[in-house]
């Protein structure tokens, strides 16, 4: 200070000015030097790192392995708001609810996204989101049992509920009321478990959420619903209790706008609508063989010489996948005459997979594909049986199912031998030991025998026609052939 104060002595006046330059200088600059001493918010530090990291459990209503790609309600809906931040979605399964709660106030994971109720005992460790959707809890029974249409009816029954649920806290609230209203609850265990315990006889009584048992009901018949409790549970993401919540605001903002666009009602459909099975039958189909098929003929016949295919089974596959309707489209994105994805149309070389004459070259080109990539080993007609299953519910979930069948004794080789381990892909005992995970396993072997049997029927149909022994289709089935479509046809 002493050498700046003997410099300053010597030149008074451009010193001064030099000083009130520099200082006003340093006064603008303060503000930048603070704010870059401020540590980043959690969300700025998501945004620098470019990943969101998500935490889930594999299953039907929130994360799995679908034919196309990751799915499931809670997934689609992450991956939009990752999208939404400009980053990617990293997913960690962490196998049951238990175990994401306990891990909430230390996980250095971003956030939860498990179908995850809001319930006040979790509030002290759990930073809940907005709510974005509702669940009903759903009383389920089987079959063969008496109805319940009460909560005195399940007093002495066996319940089996999720520990740490909100059906659990539930029951705990009636038990006030109830005194007698006895259940036990299960860790390592999810809805899809509970149904099957109700389905089999091991339990008597569960108690599941409205969405869970519509995403599963088709795996375990027996098990029904019998009434719905009052209880409504609010469905959030949950964030750890921190002070910041620069993330969890930046979720609210996304999940307020997700509601009011219709995000979040089109996921709702797309994954928890009720059954929309258009149960066909075979008038219906014979309709569509005379007034939608004979315009696309020349298109799969061309497809079907072009990669060596008969084209009636072709066309078979497009009816079940379009009805052969040109302009279908479903919620899942997939288009067109054989309901293409933009990525694999893409992949194909299809530039326009709505045009009915691409749409199904496609389509011919990524089944043959496919089939290629079935183990050699395998042999016809049990390839193309397998080849039509991977169409439908993806490569990797077949090569489970083809594990499965060897672990349990079964060739997997044999076509008759996979189909029955495809459905054990949609429970969790199962695909908990997959390399691929959960599976909506019944789908392909539905896919796979409702296309055998449009083929069977439309060899038969042209056989005749060529013969001149048959020219209507709808006076020409028999009882039998009715029976079979009918039982085997429903549009998905």
């Amino acid at each position: 200070m002493k050498i700046l104060g003997s410099t300053i002595s010597k030149q008074p006046r451009a010193v001064s000015n030099g000083v009130r330059s520099l200082g006003g200088a340093l006064l603008c600059l303060l503000p930048i030097l603070i704010a870059s001493s401020t540590p980043p918010t959690l969300l700025e530090k998501v945004q620098t790192e470019g990943v969101l990291h998500m935490i889930t459990l594999n299953g039907p209503s929130t994360y799995y392995e679908g034919p196309f790609g990751h799915a499931g309600f809670e997934y689609d809906l992450a991956e939009s708001f990752a999208n939404d931040l400009g980053v990617e979605l990293a997913v960690t399964d962490k196998g049951n609810l238990k175990a994401i709660l306990e891990e909430m106030p230390t996980t250095e994971e971003h956030f939860a996204a498990a179908s995850i109720s809001i319930i006040d005992s979790r509030k002290p460790i759990i930073h809940y989101s907005l709510p974005y959707t509702t669940t009903k809890q759903q009383v389920v029974y089987r079959r063969d049992e008496d109805k319940p249409n009460s909560i005195e009816d399940l007093i002495g029954k066996d319940i089996v509920v999720i520990s740490h649920s909100s059906h659990a806290a539930t029951l705990k609230r009636l038990q006030a009321q109830y005194p007698s209203l006895t259940w036990r609850e299960e860790d390592d265990i999810e809805s899809a478990d509970l149904l099957e315990q109700v389905h089999s006889g091991l339990a008597d009584i569960s108690i599941v959420d409205s969405t869970a048992f519509i995403t599963n009901k088709a795996v375990y018949p027996k098990a029904r619903a019998a009434f719905v409790l009052d209880e409504i549970d609010e469905i959030a993401w949950a964030f750890p209790k921190t002070s910041d919540k620069s993330l969890l605001n930046a979720a609210n903002a996304f999940i307020k706008q997700s509601i009011e666009d219709g995000t979040i009602e089109h996921l709702r459909k797309k994954y928890f609508s009720q059954s929309t099975v258009d149960e066909s039958n075979a008038l219906a189909f014979a309709k569509r063989v005379e007034e939608r098929l004979p315009q696309w003929v020349p298109f799969f016949k061309d497809s079907a010489k072009e990669f060596d295919l008969d084209w009636m089974f072709l066309a078979a596959i497009s009816y079940q996948e379009s009805l052969w309707n040109k302009d279908a489209k479903s919620f899942t994105g997939v288009r067109g005459l054989m309901m293409l994805t933009t990525a694999t149309a893409k992949d194909l070389g299809i530039s326009d997979r709505t045009d009915p004459q691409q749409s199904i070259m496609g389509g011919a080109k990524y089944f043959t594909q496919m089939r290629k990539r079935i183990p050699a080993d395998i042999t016809e007609p049990d390839r193309t049986w397998m080849a039509l299953a991977a169409y439908n519910v993806g490569l990797g979930h077949l090569e489970d199912a083809r594990v499965l069948t060897q672990k349990q004794g079964g060739n997997p080789d044999l076509w008759e031998d996979v189909r029955e381990r495809l459905p054990l892909l949609a429970k969790y005992a199962y695909y908990r030991n997959t390399k691929h995970g959960y599976a909506r396993g019944w789908e392909p072997v539905n896919y796979v025998k409702r296309i055998r049997s449009y083929h069977n029927i439309l060899v038969w149909h042209f056989d005749n026609k060529n013969k001149n022994e048959a020219s209507d289709l709808e006076e020409t089935l028999s009882t039998e052939a009715i029976k079979k479509v009918n039982d085997s046809m429903s549009r998905l």
